[in-house]
């Protein structure tokens, strides 16, 4: 009978276990835990090169820390697989990321090993320094330790911290894990100073040497160490992360245990705040992943022997797609188009764009605040800006959109993909919030196209305005209406009927309720399947603001009852705009409002999802029937 490959892996259901090898095992450990999350991740999809890169640093960290007592804080936390295998979660990675599974991010209420919920970047130092003052304050003997990548070392709430760390006196280690890839590359001039001076090529070289020269004469080997660590200051950038209070550490080979261990077990006697450079490749041990991290950041489903291959049938055209397209055909037409993106080239569709226009194209890092704010001044200047955003990462420039954008009445252009549930990346992804939060905003407005040639032509009417527009599209495809070629916009502010109510003759209205479904963005379909069982009027409303109140009035007067659908937060959304205009014009209706509820919704496939919240054609008609006292319908 031949040994199971996971064989060692198999004995390790908490890090007390993984404690417990000799250290001669961890080498094994660390190759079977590479290869296992390689067979499980090409099972379900889910992040990949980034959790193959830490392997090692995580077997390291759990060997070395009392964990859960001592605190691991992971930055963003798509790189935590290997930590959730360790951590008594090995038998559950075959539900990653799907529903009723496990997340695919550090989850609180899923392992009291996760520390600290994470999926949006450089919160770690943040909430490490936290924890570290809190158990200083409550006289714990507790190690913090937060694990940081380099492209998250771009945004400012990362130096932030650190600022704040310097001065607060607690034990904290933060470790950069210097893999020179985000998931798009990195940008940046801390990111030059790093790859330039980490990577140590001089230094690295001068060490090797040095060590071969002397090693026969171990008096002046010891001699050369001594210089090695003080010309260490030279040739790396200690000083930078010295001046914010930090012990600098580094850099050391993040896949070599035998410099990981002894270089953590020295530093968790250290005290006062620490700061450990270690130099790991993404997608380590996979050649395909390491050839190209990011196709492979991100993959679905495939087999680990052949690699990624196209589609046997090319998929329907995304809405991310749509605004590629539309972007590079604008840019071709308006010299004053810049795009802008927060590290997020490739989810954005911005690839193309990059390519034919490099002069105008700005990745700015992971700054969504800086973004935001780096548009306005470029739209003071007379230029264009579009700023291609995730709706979940424009949270995190809200202040910008109102005090920098909004206030001076920019045009800024927000195009907002992941708009509305995301599926398997769940709630710290969902764009569950952009309708409520952008339309109390004065001077902003917001599109919500039904498709993909709406999307185009939205996207044109936004950029047609001289004021900040944002528009909002989901993740994936729609319902496959081709977009047209042309530039041509759609009305602003204005919605359309989509489909009339035939009437039921000879019965009363207050047995048949005359109900009229008022639709933003891509849930117009589902409604008007639903409206065929119903027989109810289906607007496309398009826009959440400004409302096309003229519309929905001369709507609101023809009908008995109002239903509002939106892929969007319930409370404080288009349907709340709907309720808010009919109560300004007097006009009184029984309004029924659907969208998600105020609850956060977790990861799985999207379609299913939708229709556990009843936002699918069968969940709109059960609730218009219920909420109105209809009949069942007749088979």
């Amino acid at each position: 009978m031949s040994q199971s490959p996971y064989a060692l892996l198999q004995t390790i259901n908490d890090p007390a276990d993984l404690r417990r090898l000799p250290r001669a095992e961890l080498k094994r450990l660390a190759a079977e835990l590479r290869a296992f999350v390689l067979d499980s991740v090409s099972k379900t999809g889910g992040h990949l090169s980034s959790n193959l890169g830490t392997v090692e640093l995580t077997v390291a960290l759990h060997y070395v820390f009392n964990t859960p007592h001592d605190r691991l804080v992971w930055d963003v936390g798509h790189q935590t697989y290997p930590h959730k295998i360790l951590t008594g979660r090995r038998e559950r990675m075959a539900t990653l990321r799907q529903l009723g599974g496990i997340s695919g991010f550090p989850l609180r209420s899923e392992s009291p090993y996760d520390a600290f919920g994470t999926a949006h970047s450089s919160t770690s130092i943040s909430a490490a320094l936290g924890m570290a003052v809190a158990a200083k304050l409550e006289g714990e003997q507790r190690h913090c330790v937060a694990v940081i990548g380099d492209g998250a070392m771009t945004a400012g709430m990362a130096f932030e911290a650190l600022n704040n760390a310097g001065v607060a006196e607690a034990d904290l280690l933060v470790i950069l894990n210097d893999n020179d890839m985000s998931i798009s590359p990195p940008v940046g001039a801390l990111n030059r100073y790093l790859a330039q001076l980490m990577s140590g090529h001089i230094y690295s070289a001068a060490k090797s040497v040095g060590k071969t020269v002397l090693r026969p004469v171990p008096p002046l080997l010891e001699l050369a160490k001594r210089f090695e660590q003080q010309a260490k200051g030279m040739v790396v950038p200690a000083t930078l992360f010295e001046k914010f209070g930090f012990n600098y550490i580094g850099p050391i080979d993040g896949h070599d245990l035998d410099s990981l261990l002894p270089t953590l077990e020295n530093i968790k006697e250290l005290k006062g705040p620490q700061f450990l450079h270690v130099v790991t490749k993404k997608g380590q041990g996979y050649k395909l992943a390491e050839a190209d991290p990011v196709a492979y950041h991100g993959p679905g489903k495939f087999d680990p022997a052949v690699g990624l291959v196209p589609p046997a049938v090319a998929p329907r055209q995304t809405f991310t797609q749509v605004f590629g397209q539309w972007l590079c055909d604008m840019a071709a037409q308006d010299e004053r188009l810049v795009g802008i993106t927060p590290a997020m080239r490739e989810g954005s569709g911005m690839v193309e764009f990059e390519q034919r226009f490099p002069a105008r194209y700005f990745d700015v890092g992971i700054a969504e605040q800086h973004a935001v704010t780096f548009a306005a001044g470029l739209a003071c200047e007379g230029l264009k800006p579009v700023v291609a955003i995730y709706s979940t990462f424009l949270q995190r420039a809200y202040d910008q959109m109102i005090h920098d954008v909004a206030l001076q009445n920019l045009p800024v252009v927000f195009a907002l993909d992941r708009a509305g549930l995301v599926g398997a990346d769940g709630p710290t992804h969902a764009g569950a919030y952009d309708i409520a939060f952008i339309r109390c905003i004065p001077n902003m407005a917001l599109a919500c196209p039904a498709d993909e040639r709406e999307c185009r032509q939205l996207l044109s009417t936004a950029y047609a305005q001289n004021r900040p527009v944002a528009v909002r599209y989901p993740r994936g495809a729609g319902v496959g209406v081709a977009p047209l070629p042309e530039l041509e916009g759609l009305p602003f502010g204005k919605g359309e009927i989509r489909r009339l109510r035939r009437g039921h003759a000879g019965e009363a209205p207050e047995t048949a309720p005359r109900i009229a479904i008022l639709a933003f963005g891509t849930l117009l379909y589902p409604a008007l399947q639903a409206a065929e069982a119903l027989d109810a009027t289906v607007v496309n409303m398009r826009w959440a603001k400004p409302l096309d109140e003229e519309l929905l009035l001369e709507v609101a007067a023809s009908h008995d009852a109002l239903v509002t659908v939106e892929e969007g937060a319930i409370t404080g959304g288009a349907g709340s705009a709907v309720t808010e205009a009919l109560n300004a014009a007097g006009l009184l209706r029984p309004v029924l409002q659907l969208g998600l509820p105020d609850r956060f919704i977790e990861h799985g496939d999207p379609v299913k999802l939708l229709a556990l919240q009843g936002l699918d054609a069968a969940g709109m008609e059960r609730s218009v029937r219920a909420r109105f006292e209809l009949p069942a319908a007749t088979v």
